[in-house]
């Protein structure tokens, strides 16, 4: 089970906490509440979706947790800390910076069908299907979120500008 949900699981909670995280002990974490609760499946072919349910509810409790800490300032900041980066990625590592820093201010549920849809390319029923809500609710999730981050981006000039640079270089 390990060998065959790990690295899609790993990927996941990485992508949605973003750089820094603690996506080894999140995925670990996913395992131990996995191992704990699989005797009650009842169809094991349903497996796969099973893993992926428990890492979803893991990490909305995740975020909203830092959420919480970050309101309640249990937390130094709520900034990314400065890393030493190689110059060719510095500019990558800080629009990635920028953007967790967009994503940390949506909503747990509104953030994990953000970055399902975009980053994980699902498709809007194949996200339905593992958070359990319905189809329509994932389209509002959805807009809601797209919305927000698209509006910020085009708020902060650096991003926007490095937004526009890496479309061009995919077009290109």
């Amino acid at each position: 089970m390990w060998n065959a949900h790990a690295p899609k699981v790993f990927r996941i909670v990485a992508r949605v906490l973003g750089p820094g995280a603690d996506a080894e002990d999140v995925t670990q974490e996913v395992f131990v509440r996995v191992f704990s609760r699989v005797s009650g499946l009842r169809d094991p072919d349903a497996l796969g979706s099973f893993v992926f349910s428990v890492t979803v509810r893991l990490l909305k409790w995740e975020l909203r947790r830092r959420r919480v800490r970050r309101i309640l300032q249990l937390t130094d900041t709520a900034e990314l800390p400065e890393q030493a980066v190689e110059p060719a990625d510095s500019e990558a590592r800080e629009a990635l910076g920028r953007l967790y820093a967009i994503l940390d201010t949506l909503s747990a549920d509104d953030r994990t069908a953000f970055v399902l849809r975009h980053m994980e390319g699902m498709s809007l029923p194949e996200i339905a299907e593992a958070t359990g809500i319905s189809l329509a609710t994932v389209k509002r999730r959805l807009s809601r979120a797209t919305e927000r981050v698209s509006s910020q981006v085009e708020k902060d000039t650096s991003l926007a500008a490095y937004c526009m640079r890496a479309e061009a270089q995919d077009d290109s």
